[in-house]
């Protein structure tokens, strides 16, 4: 994800300098009239320009551009937004009204360029020229690229709802000390004493984070990047769930106890996995991505060692839950002043026809991917050297069977897959997602939900490890809704009475 501080476009100038920009959608000539001598049919194709986020590799010279150029007839030039201070470059570009056809943006920078009047509502264009997209993409996806009622993206929803974490632990030493896996907040605390007593080791590190997704969800509660449940009919954000005093009462017992890492408000990620492949820690919260240096690193520092997968604690009704994140993470937009938008639809929309779009996710069967058992292996090493970039090209996914096809990407690795495809099975039984997952830019979470996410986890920090009493958690509640905590739950529960089921 690039994650940026945006700096605050100009909007007043932005809006006024797209004032005079027409919404319409035909091919003008240099004297501002339409071209209609040529047939449509007859025309060449322009060469479409894209202004995406950054790579390493050069998109231009990508084998999988050459393969969209080949398979639709389009030529594309590929625009990079700088790795540092992308978003004031996009500020730049965008007072500068640089014609590009097509932009992929992220969440807050597409909220920050409607707002400025500075992209083309789709609707019209859509229903035009978009047949294919509108059959692969779900009505809750194109709801949040809604504005006003007006569509103003094509969203691209990613790889569909995943369980990204779970607690790895280190099953040589269970074994060792006769110690099962543990079920219930009970287990897992007499784990960590035991191995505390037992091995003088760290019992579980973690770091930064305040919130382990994995015990919290036995209470009830939510994360800090996924904060919002449905409850009663409406929505309720994380600080103000009483689940929430709970964990932190909880955690602050491990932390007192000395069952979690001391430097807990300090530590790194990669300084996780040292501790954990080191020998000095018994558990950490892992993401499936990081499977394969983890094991390759235990397995090296401890040749005898060996790495498992907690089962997903249950909760008092006996239920094991986890959080599955997901929804849109890019959003496709037009600039108001785009040359060619109609025919930067037609390319886009020829992009979901079902053989060109699995070509683009994958590549060709028996060349760059193969199929065992009704799942797709990637072929290496040519799938890296040819493929890697795929995702780079997508401007909105076939929501059914992209997720199908996107695994081929996991499974480069062995233990990357065995991992991810254990968080998923242990996470089956109840799959918890974020309430607002398909809202649309909302202002007041715009405004406010950085700032709040920062002082959350700074004070649950704080709890947890005792710097701050827990008894002043509703004058940390207080701060939190007047330094702009009431507008979004306001904002959030006013979107959510309209678009639930």
């Amino acid at each position: 994800m690039f994650k940026k501080t945006l700096s605050v476009l100009s909007i007043a100038a932005l809006a006024a300098s797209v004032a005079a920009c027409g919404g319409g959608t035909g091919t003008k000539t240099a004297g501002g009239t339409t071209d209609t001598k040529q047939p449509e049919a007859n025309k060449p194709k322009p060469t479409l320009r894209e202004l995406n986020q950054y790579i390493k590799d050069d998109p231009n010279q990508d084998p999988v551009n050459q393969y969209m150029k080949e398979k639709t007839g389009y030529e594309v030039k590929y625009d990079m937004l700088p790795v540092e201070n992308a978003d004031e470059k996009l500020n730049l570009l965008m007072n500068g009204k640089e014609p590009y056809d097509i932009m992929k943006l992220s969440k807050t920078q597409f909220e920050k360029l409607a707002a400025a009047g500075a992209l083309e509502p789709l609707d019209d264009l859509i229903a035009k020229y978009g047949k294919n997209m509108q059959q692969v993409i779900s009505q809750n996806s194109w709801n949040g690229t809604k504005i006003n009622g007006k569509t103003y993206a094509i969203p691209e929803a990613g790889s569909g709802f995943a369980v990204n974490s779970a607690i790895v632990v280190r099953q040589d030493w269970l074994d060792e000390l006769g110690i099962k896996a543990p079920n219930t907040l009970d287990e897992f605390y007499t784990m960590l004493k035991t191995l505390k007593e037992k091995k003088n080791v760290i019992p579980f590190t973690g770091g930064k984070d305040p919130i382990v997704q994995e015990i919290g969800t036995v209470f009830g509660m939510r994360t800090i990047t996924s904060p919002w449940k449905e409850s009663g009919g409406k929505v309720t954000h994380l600080v103000e769930d009483p689940a929430a005093k709970e964990y932190l009462a909880y955690m602050k017992k491990l932390y007192t106890e000395g069952l979690i890492d001391s430097e807990w408000a300090i530590n790194q990620q990669n300084k996780l996995i040292e501790k954990f492949t080191g020998g000095k820690s018994a558990m950490f919260k892992m993401n499936w991505a990081n499977a394969q240096s983890v094991v390759e690193a235990l397995a090296k520092n401890a040749p005898n060692g060996k790495a498992t997968i907690l089962p997903f604690l249950k909760d008092k009704d006996g239920k094991r839950s986890a959080i599955a994140t997901g929804g849109i993470g890019w959003y496709i937009a037009v600039p108001k002043w785009a040359p060619n938008k109609e025919e930067a639809m037609k390319f886009m929309d020829l992009k979901f026809d079902s053989a060109i779009f699995k070509g683009l996710a994958i590549g060709e069967e028996n060349v760059h991917h193969t199929v065992k058992d009704g799942k797709y292996y990637p072929i290496l090493p040519i799938f890296n050297e040819k493929w890697n970039n795929g995702s780079y090209f997508l401007t909105g996914v076939d929501e059914k069977n992209y997720p199908i096809y996107w695994q081929a990407r996991v499974r480069k690795n062995e233990h990357v897959q065995k991992y991810f495809e254990t968080y998923q099975e242990n996470a089956k039984e109840n799959l918890l997602t974020d309430a607002l997952t398909f809202a649309p830019p909302l202002d007041a979470l715009s405004k406010n939900a950085q700032k709040l996410n920062k002082l959350t986890e700074d004070t649950f920090i704080k709890f947890i490890t005792g710097s701050e009493p827990l008894e002043n958690y509703d004058k940390f509640v207080a701060q939190w809704k007047a330094d702009g905590g009431d507008d979004m739950i306001k904002a959030a529960n006013e979107w959510y009475a309209t678009n639930k089921k």
